[in-house]
């Protein structure tokens, strides 16, 4: 199998959650909101459905299951598919949360840990998030700001602009404020320790803290980078390529495309193309598909030359 593959998205509805992704990318739901769209995603609680070629209708978790080989060599030691690559539309603020490392949530969760980063696609002016504190405290000092209520003194709030990047190791306390839209890739985990959730109600009753857990892993030094890219853009031929960031994880970049623009996939990765703007053509292992913004593509790994035509942006994740 070398042939680019299409993704349908799985919707979720979240009490925080807007429309945008309806309006400005043309999901169709009837969820009274979509919150998150996942666009690559093997999970029990979200599976893309194939939408192209000899394996339509498949299952993506059990097409993947069936074809270990398509991850590369780098994913050959997973026990689960390994990443998870998201929309996100935040009308209103999420809870402040942090997430596990992968020795302290194979104990205590059986699963895998969780780093992130966030792409920002569009933002209200004057939107902001939370990432890490804005000194250093020790966990008494956090424990405590949160039993009586002094906690959102301590958190790093950062101001945000369409094409900002956010690099969210586990550990790093954060939070999507209201009016962002983003492009999120990280591990495929969906544990989550929520600190705060600013009195929310939810059904009468506030959504469950998990403070003692956050605690434990939740690193309290100042984060050292806000919003930068991993480098400038860099023009070759008729795209513009920007590394945004990588780590141990995953690998993140934007290709602009105006023109034609060709790169190998090799052994070593599967490639997943999350299309942010525009349309254009999508050609790998001799199969050619249509794509506009919002579709999701995933190139096996080992696909060989893979040509991008058109004028469109595409977020880049691999191994």
């Amino acid at each position: 199998m070398n042939s680019p593959i299409k993704l349908k998205p799985v919707f979720k509805e979240i009490v925080w959650g807007g429309n945008r992704l309806k309006t400005d990318y043309g999901f169709e739901s009837e969820l009274s909101n979509i919150a998150e769209a996942w666009m690559l995603c093997a999970r029990e609680d979200g599976d893309n459905i194939i939408e192209n070629g000899e394996y339509k209708g498949t299952s993506f978790k059990e097409f993947i299951k069936n074809n270990t080989a398509l991850l590369g060599t780098k994913g050959a030691g997973y026990e689960e598919f390994p990443l998870l690559i998201k929309f996100i539309d935040a009308k209103a603020d999420l809870s402040v949360q942090v997430h596990p490392d992968d020795e302290y949530a194979k104990i205590h969760e059986n699963s895998y840990g969780k780093t992130e980063a966030w792409y920002i696609l569009d933002c209200d002016e004057g939107a902001e998030l939370i990432y890490g504190f804005n000194k250093e405290i020790t966990a008494d000092e956090f424990k405590k700001s949160i039993e009586d209520n002094t906690f959102l003194q301590y958190v790093n709030k950062v101001k945000v602009k369409k094409g900002d990047v956010f690099f969210i190791s586990a550990g790093t306390l954060h939070a999507i404020g209201s009016g962002i839209l983003l492009a999120e890739v990280q591990q495929n985990c969906n544990t989550t320790y929520r600190v705060y959730d600013y009195n929310r109600m939810v059904n009468g009753k506030p959504r469950e803290l998990h403070v003692e857990k956050a605690l434990d892993v939740t690193n309290t030094i100042p984060p050292t980078r806000n919003g930068d890219a991993d480098s400038e853009p860099v023009v070759k031929g008729a795209a513009t390529l920007q590394d945004l960031c990588s780590c141990e994880f995953f690998k993140m970049e934007t290709v602009d495309v105006n023109g034609n623009y060709s790169f190998e996939v090799n052994e070593e990765s599967f490639v997943s193309l999350l299309v942010l703007n525009g349309s254009g053509v999508v050609t790998a292992g001799g199969t050619s598909l249509d794509v506009k913004a919002g579709d999701s593509i995933f190139i096996p790994a080992d696909c060989g030359e893979t040509v991008l035509k058109g004028d469109f942006k595409v977020l880049v994740s691999t191994l």
